[in-house]
């Protein structure tokens, strides 16, 4: 069975960056997008990034192989629950989740291997059909992060 060919992370970043009020800030292998409209705050409401390296917290994904990449998104625990169930317990630092997922799989959306404890989501390489879902995910990412912001605006 072939893997569906990924759209490319300069779709992702295309489409993030387009949304309203978002950053991105580039560190450590990856670009993290916030919500940061006005640049208020240094970085603002963290709600996704694209992983493009292992770190050495986070090597579960197997980023180091040729041509491979991770979306990365802060869903609603709501969002999160629906998919996968409750969030799994918090992993000791340097460790994953426990859980049956295959972090390794293209195309398949799966709990952050890291962060999955705090609904976090993760797909390697999504292809055209995934990254469909991928966007109503990034919209519900982005309207918690809104929410978020705006706590942390009301409380200045």
């Amino acid at each position: 069975m072939s893997v569906p060919e990924s759209i490319g992370m300069e779709v992702v970043h295309r489409h993030l960056t387009a949304m309203d009020g978002v950053a991105p800030k580039s560190a450590w292998g990856e670009t993290s997008y916030f919500y940061n409209p006005g640049q208020r705050f240094e970085r603002g409401a963290y709600f996704a990034t694209i992983k493009e390296k292992d770190g050495d917290n986070d090597r579960a994904s197997g980023l180091d192989r040729p041509d491979f990449w991770r979306l990365n998104i802060g869903v609603s625990k709501d969002a999160f629950i629906s998919m996968f169930g409750p969030p799994p317990p918090r992993p000791a630092k340097g460790q994953i989740i426990e859980g049956p997922w295959e972090f390794r799989e293209s195309d398949l959306i799966t709990p952050h291997p890291v962060y999955g404890w705090m609904s976090w989501i993760a797909v390697l390489n999504p292809s055209r059909q995934t990254w469909a879902h991928c966007k109503l995910l990034l919209e519900d990412a982005h309207s918690r992060a809104v929410a978020t912001f705006e706590k942390r605006v009301g409380r200045l």
